[in-house]
């Protein structure tokens, strides 16, 4: 019976892993949509948000199973209950990508506001960080988790860079209001992406040590 549970808690990361994977493709894309002015990758994606959020609740209901049938202590009920937080953040980072889609869709009919430089570089770092949470995760490395969080004020920075340089544009010009809100909008949602991937690697660090704590800042 041990054996059937120890297979069932590796399938349950690994889903883990493969909604995460579904999530840092996500952002990725949304990003390519908003780029290439691509309306048909932008709407596809924002359909498949759906995708994602069944793929939380098929977790969501494998952890309540293991619980409700195994009864796991101590450290494997850690795991557990970090993968239901965990789940909630990836699925609330594909939406912050669908939301991204849903801008790159509004963008696709207007003349560009400028070049996108920063938005990418946010885009890939935030997905740089959700790759190596969830890689922490599965090797239960708390240190590499806090290592993660440092780059957040990475992502924070490129935030207020844009922000401000928008700003400008729309001070500058009237005209430019709406493209430049919609660009900061875009924004947001990569820095709250980023604010997630910090709340996974803080679950990271209680699967290892027990301990809730908020480790931003602090390695």
């Amino acid at each position: 019976m041990r054996v059937d549970y120890e297979r069932n808690l590796k399938q349950l990361q690994d889903k883990v892993l493969a909604l995460g994977s579904m999530v840092e493709k996500a952002i990725g894309l949304s990003m390519e949509a908003m780029k290439n002015r691509d309306i048909e990758l932008a709407r596809k994606l924002v359909e498949d948000d759906e995708l994602i959020n069944v793929k939380r609740y098929e977790i969501e209901e494998d952890c309540i199973h293991l619980i409700a049938t195994q009864a796991p202590m101590a450290r494997d009920l850690r795991v557990i209950v970090a993968v239901l937080n965990i789940i909630i953040d990836l699925e609330r980072i594909g939406d912050h990508a669908a939301g991204n889609a849903k801008i790159a869709i509004m963008l696709g009919e207007e003349p560009p506001l400028k070049p996108l430089i920063d938005l990418p570089r946010m885009s890939d770092k935030t997905a740089d960080m959700l790759h190596r949470a969830l890689d922490a995760f599965i090797k239960r490395d708390a240190t590499a988790a806090r290592a993660v969080t440092m780059d957040d004020d990475e992502v924070d920075a490129l935030y207020d860079q844009i922000f401000r340089e928008l700003l400008f544009f729309m001070a500058e010009d009237p005209k430019t209001v709406s493209r430049a809100t919609r660009l900061i909008w875009a924004a947001h949602n990569l820095e709250r992406s980023a604010d997630r991937v910090t709340n996974i690697c803080e679950r990271v660090v209680f699967v290892v040590t027990g301990k809730q704590e908020e480790i931003a800042g602090k390695y």
